[in-house]
């Protein structure tokens, strides 16, 4: 990127955000604004997509609505985007999933999840 467009958008990029990843289900909350009051909404789903670097950096969310698949694009750097919460953990096997649009039911949200590396407890 250029290095003048870097430095004036330098003091707008997020440096707060939970890490998180292709495959993950995650919970955005947006504030949305209706006539003078100002809420916050949640749209939670599966990350099926993250492209972009620095203030031009987004994230693409799916999630099954009645039925029906629902896709949102959100930048990362957005004043919108009150907080994301990293709901389940998951190991994609590729960095775009876009093979999930295809999918119904259940499959729809099918993402291998990432197991936790607990001990296992001594035998004695």
């Amino acid at each position: 990127m250029n290095p003048i467009i870097e430095e004036i958008t330098a003091a707008q990029v997020k440096h707060k955000i939970a890490p998180f990843k292709v495959g993950d289900g995650v919970k955005v909350h947006t504030k949305v604004r209706e006539a003078d009051k100002e809420r916050v909404q949640v749209f939670a789903g599966v990350v099926i997509a993250h492209k972009g670097s620095g203030i031009h950096e987004t994230f693409t969310v799916r999630r099954i609505s009645y039925g029906e698949g629902v896709e949102r694009v959100f930048p990362v750097n957005s004043p919108n985007i009150d907080k994301i919460e990293v709901e389940k953990d998951s190991t994609p096997g590729k960095a775009r999933l876009y093979y999930l649009r295809d999918r119904s039911g259940k499959a729809a949200m099918a993402v291998k999840e990432k197991r936790n590396k607990q001990a296992a407890p001594a035998k004695t």
